[in-house]
């Protein structure tokens, strides 16, 4: 345990002890200037174009519906 204590005191100490990191070059207005905007033609497409209601028909014999899938045998 006094280890992991020592361990840790240790990269606080450490952590402390460095300069402070450089901040980034703002690149945003060099890239807005040089890029144009790159734009597509928008098109709404209906997403239920094509759907037909298919409503329920009424209860039929299961044995007759499936001898109609298995191709009438």
């Amino acid at each position: 345990m006094k280890t992991y204590f020592a361990a840790g005191a240790c990269a606080l100490g450490l952590g402390a002890c460095t300069q402070a990191p450089t901040s980034l070059p703002d690149v945003t207005a060099q890239l807005t200037a040089s890029q144009p905007a790159i734009l597509s033609p928008v098109s709404h497409a209906d997403p239920l174009a094509g759907y037909t209601h298919r409503g329920p028909v009424g209860p039929r014999d299961w044995r007759l519906l499936n001898q109609e899938q298995a191709g009438g045998h």
